[in-house]
């Protein structure tokens, strides 16, 4: 006599297709990270900016927190050696003094003014307009773009044409505009703040057309189709299910954005239409030394080094996300090629 053993049910748990969503998420997510790795550039990069923000920061310090440098980027101070700089990184078995920084290692101005204090703090406001610009620009961007490429129709012509209006806004007139605002504010907020904010309402203009591009070629896929028949309201979808697939061009462009932020405010400082004195700004120290470029040429080396690096870098890292996120944008490396075909 045969007994039958009772079967059990296998439905389907009512989470099953959120977890494959769950697992695809996190397989695509290791697949950008482990493309981004492969770019040694940019990790390298990323590294040199992290030291240099923390060595800014810590030796002049952030806001009422004073830094490990002994003097102020605005104190004065008697002249030596004719404001030559102190660092020496001569070995000492060659006759020189090993590695010795000195009271002024990258020297002083004309006044006085410890240039390593002055530079230190030109790099802390570069790197504070560059996150506030980041930020800022691509939020505004991301969203215009979003619903103008989403919506189509009036909703588009009228953003583009908005986008159109702040494309043909002189950047040297705003940054009159935020010379202007902080003089009257007489240094009760402050200056490098102001001037990120007020740039990031105007640099978006490119990033929100890159996404409305994409919003145009995602918004007719099929799971957008499927979250309209399932009821999902038109913020839903734009930012649950098409911004997520369009996030590879946003991070890409944002870090673009932030490099060429450096250069503007550098070029505004230049031109003396960014951050005031007291404060500092490196294309301010370039400007003030223009003169004694022949005499004292580290007046120009410093902030000039800086300069170059944090904005190399920045589009160093900006390259290894654009590699990570489309794979067709890698660069063709002869010698795995041989190997391949080997």
């Amino acid at each position: 006599m045969s007994q039958h053993q009772p079967v059990a049910s296998q439905s389907p748990t009512p989470d099953a297709g959120a977890t494959k969503s769950d697992e695809a998420g996190r397989s695509q997510t290791r697949l950008v990270l482990g493309r981004f790795v492969e770019h040694k550039i940019a990790l390298v990069s990323i590294a040199i900016v992290a030291f240099i923000a923390v060595l800014s920061s810590s030796a002049v310090g952030i806001g009422p927190l004073s830094g490990w440098w002994h003097l102020s980027y605005n104190q004065l101070n008697p002249l030596v050696d004719g404001g030559a700089p102190t660092m020496s990184v001569v070995p000492r078995w060659l006759g020189g003094e090993g590695l010795f920084l000195g009271d002024h290692p990258f020297g002083q101005d004309r006044i006085g003014k410890d240039y390593f204090a002055m530079t230190m703090r030109g790099i802390q406001n570069s790197l504070t307009v560059m996150l506030i610009v980041g930020i800022l620009a691509t939020v505004i961007g991301t969203v215009i773009g979003a619903v103008a490429g989403y919506y189509r129709g009036v909703v588009d012509a009228i953003l583009m044409r908005f986008t159109d209006l702040i494309i043909i806004i002189p950047v040297i007139v705003v940054g009159a505009l935020v010379g202007a605002i902080a003089s009257r504010l007489g240094g009760a907020i402050d200056g490098p703040v102001i001037l990120a904010i007020l740039l990031g309402f105007f640099t978006w203009t490119t990033l929100a057309r890159l996404v409305r591009g994409e919003f145009f070629t995602l918004r007719e896929r099929e799971y957008v189709e499927a979250a309209r028949v399932a009821g999902a309201s038109d913020l839903r979808i734009i930012f649950k299910h098409i911004l997520p697939n369009a996030i590879g061009v946003v991070i890409v462009a944002a870090t673009l954005l932030m490099a060429g932020a450096i250069l503007l405010e550098v070029a505004l400082g230049f031109l003396g239409l960014g951050v005031r004195p007291p404060d500092v700004s490196l294309g301010r120290l370039i400007s003030d030394n223009q003169s004694s470029f022949a005499t004292r040429p580290w007046l120009f080396w410093w902030p000039g080094v800086f300069i170059i690096t944090l904005a190399l870098c920045v589009n160093f890292i900006g390259d290894g996300l654009r590699d990570a996120f489309d794979p067709r944008q890698r660069r063709f490396r002869p010698r795995r090629a041989n190997k391949a075909l080997a």
